[in-house]
Formats: structure tokens, sequence, C-alpha cells
């Protein structure tokens, strides 16, 4: 069977789905799955928004904004808060979200989220139905539970969601490969795999209660 051929579109699946968090007088928060990392040094990342959705104004004019890492947990507020306004809407309040300070920038983060990273805007690129707000990376926030005995980060513990041609889909929690594994000699494999049998009865998960 061969493949049929569609004309131009966005079809790059899957993507994150996050939660941005914005503004701080009256904080809101607006879903977003068109954003990345544009490059490590300086960490740079982007967000795209269109011009009409309130939040847009909000990031515009404060120059700064929060993203937050959506759980299996928080796929219903994340679908949410990407269609409701913030015009008339208390994101925060409906879907019962903690707003949490910040160390740098003055909106809030999402106490809930595993994983909260402050942004501010670089840039602002239009380009047709969004704008590509650019941003530096200035603090991530990794909650502790997420965080090993030797101070790795384990996020394949988070049950982080994706977004996939207009579904969410929770992330497989066994890789099927890490950076470089193609390529990987036969010994450093068997060593490797030799760590991990240990590191699993050595290095649990730290739970906070």
């Amino acid at each position: 069977m061969g493949k049929r051929l569609f004309k131009g579109g966005a079809m790059l699946n899957p993507v994150p789905a996050v939660m941005v968090s914005c503004g701080s007088r009256k904080p809101n928060i607006i879903t977003i799955a068109w954003t990345g990392i544009v490059n490590s040094n300086p960490p740079m990342t982007y967000i795209s928004v269109r011009k009409e959705r309130y939040s847009h104004n909000i990031i515009e004019n404060t120059g700064e904004f929060v993203i937050n890492l959506c759980s299996e947990e928080l796929a219903f507020a994340t679908d949410f808060c990407g269609v409701r306004s913030g015009r008339d809407t208390d994101k925060f309040k409906e879907m019962k979200l903690t707003p949490e300070r910040a160390e740098i920038v003055r909106c809030p983060m999402i106490k809930e989220s595993p994983v909260n990273i402050e942004c501010r805007v670089r840039e602002i690129i239009e380009l047709g139905s969004h704008d590509m707000f650019i941003a530096d990376i200035l603090k991530v926030h990794v909650d502790e539970q997420y965080i090993d005995r030797s101070g790795r980060i384990r996020l394949d513990q988070a049950s982080l969601v994706a977004y996939n041609h207009g579904e969410y889909f929770g992330l497989k929690r066994q890789p099927i490969g890490k950076f470089g594994f193609s390529v990987m000699k036969p010994k450093t494999r068997k060593r490797i795999n030799r760590e991990k049998q240990g590191g699993n009865r050595r290095t649990g998960i730290k739970k906070t209660k």
C-alpha cells in the first residue's frame, strides 16, 4: 500500500501539551501545543499563540510566562484551559489549580504541574495565524518526587502527556532506547544493563510526605 499525498499542513505529531500561565493581576492559563526548545546555550524556548487569544496581549505586554508541563492527572484541566477563554473564566478557580509564586517572573506557576519553566520573552515574530514568542528560560522547577537519590530527574515517572492530531496520549513509562544506543558498543551495553539492574534496587524515587 502506498502513501496518500496531502497539501502542506501542521502534521508534525506528537507535540507537547502544556499549560502556559501568564499575568500577575489577573492570572490566566492557556493550553499550548506549538512549543519546544530552540536553543541549548543559552537555553531558549518558544510558544506560538494566535493573536485573538486573550493570553496573547497579556504575554506581549508583560514579556513573561511560565510553561507548566502536564501529567495525565492534569489532562482534563489542560483541555479545559484550551477551550475556555480567560476573558470570562478564572481557570485557576474552575480547575482547582493552585497558583504558586515563581522565583523571577511575576506570573504564577501551577503548583500541581511536575515541572514549571520560567520564561522571559526575547523576541516576537509575526508569522500568520500565530505569533511566535521566543523566550529565555530563566529557571526550571522540578517536583522533588521526580528526583531520585542520585539526583537524576526521572520525568519518566511523571506520566507526562503529549498531543497527537487532536487527542491526548500518556507517554510510555519504559523507553525504547536512549541517546546514542544505536552506536553503543556491546561492552558498554552490558555494563549499562548491569548498572540498571542494580540501580532499580538501590535508587528508587524519593517520596515526600
